[in-house]
This record gives structure tokens, C-alpha cells and sequence, in this order.
């Protein structure tokens, strides 16, 4: 395990959201995170279709967008959320882990443009996707 993925997972295990989430970062590596959420009946938004909340998969995706700011190149010392925008494709699955792939395709010195998508086991179908803007902080 390198040594960013490391330090990272315990970054992401102190974020409160991300521990009630059971969220699981499981790559980093050259601007791109990978973080999973296992499917938990806490997280359920509708009883009748068990199906997990639409927040819970926007919490998912913001923490795995502003991870995958962290890994670029530029290595910066802290981001945050200023726009993202979320397309829901269709209900998770229930009973299924829901995976998000983030990729920051874009920085500049105060600004990280990020890309991401959510499956579950149904890869082909994305849950939801993302794109979003983030500040970049780089120490002087």
C-alpha cells in the first residue's frame, strides 16, 4: 500500500460522514480516488424500495471528488467543495455496495475541475454521476 493511500484512508476514517457512511477508501493514485460505501439498512431512504438515500451517494461522491483532488500531481494541501453537480441515473440496487470512481482531469493554481461516477454491482449503468469544481490550496 503506498504510502499517499495510507495517509489518506486515515484522513477519510477521521471525517465523521464518512465513518457513519462506512465509507472505505480502497485506491488513490495520480489523481484518481476510489472509495466504496457498503450497503447498511441505516442508510435507507425509502422503506417500501430499501433503496439507499440520494444523500448518502452525494456525501460518496463529494468525499471521493475532493480525495481525488488530493492525489494530483500538485500534491495540494487541502481542498473544498465550491460547485458540484450530481446527475442521479437510477436507484442503487439494494443489498449492494455502491462504488465511486473519482478523476481530477483539470487543475490550476486555486481551482481542481473532478469527474466521477457511482455504480453498483450493474458497472455498465452508472448510478449517478458527477463533475465539480474544488479549491486547491498548495503550500507556499
Amino acid at each position: 500500500m503506498s504510502k499517499l493511500l495510507e495517509q489518506a484512508q486515515g484522513f477519510i476514517q477521521m471525517l465523521p460522514h464518512a465513518r457513519a457512511l462506512g465509507m472505505e477508501l480502497i485506491d488513490l493514485k495520480d489523481a484518481q480516488a476510489k472509495i466504496i460505501m457498503p450497503y447498511d439498512e441505516k442508510l435507507i431512504g425509502d422503506p417500501d424500495t430499501r433503496v439507499i438515500h440520494g444523500g448518502a451517494v452525494s456525501a460518496l461522491m463529494d468525499t471521493c471528488c475532493g480525495a481525488a483532488v488530493m492525489a494530483h500531481p500538485m500534491r495540494p494541501v487541502s481542498t473544498a467543495t465550491i460547485d458540484l453537480r450530481i446527475d442521479y441515473m437510477r436507484a442503487a440496487t439494494p443489498g449492494q455496495t455502491i462504488t465511486t470512481t473519482a478523476t481530477c482531469h483539470h487543475a490550476t493554481r486555486s481551482v481542481a475541475f473532478v469527474r466521477a461516477v457511482a455504480v453498483d454491482e450493474d458497472a455498465d449503468h452508472p448510478v449517478a454521476t458527477a463533475t465539480g469544481a474544488f479549491t486547491v490550496e498548495i503550500s507556499a
